[in-house]
């Protein structure tokens, strides 16, 4: 199982992981924070990606993922963050640690982290 930060949903369905993003992903059941969601519509909104939610592989996509719920206990683990960053990468992060499931993000300072679970990505 792995958490998938909003970038790296993006660049599997534009093909653009690289080699060892895609083997990681590969075979893993995958899930996302819904605060994803709402990132792809904003990077859609400001013509960033040219991919929103409803672009059929986006929409396929996200058939396939697990999209975990924002609960108390994801906003609590916020707190044990070791990392400041805006509050989508914060309550992706912390869907990890939640969870207990490793995050694949190229975020330098999540990547950083010595608290969040991370699926190494060796790029």
């Amino acid at each position: 199982m792995l958490n998938l930060d909003t970038h790296i949903v993006v660049k599997s369905l534009v093909g653009e992981l690289t080699p060892h993003e895609a083997t990681l992903i590969a075979g893993e059941e995958c899930g996302i924070c819904p605060i994803v969601m709402w990132e792809i519509e904003m990077l859609a909104e400001r013509a960033r990606i040219d991919v929103d939610l409803d672009h059929p592989l986006m929409a396929e996509a996200l058939r396939r993922l697990r999209i975990w719920p924002l609960t108390a206990e994801v906003c609590r683990a916020v707190r044990r963050l070791d990392f400041a960053s805006d509050p989508a990468d914060q309550l992706i992060a912390a869907t990890s640690l939640a969870h207990n499931v490793p995050l694949l993000t190229r975020d330098r300072r999540i990547l950083a982290s010595k608290v969040v679970p991370l699926a190494r990505n060796n790029r």
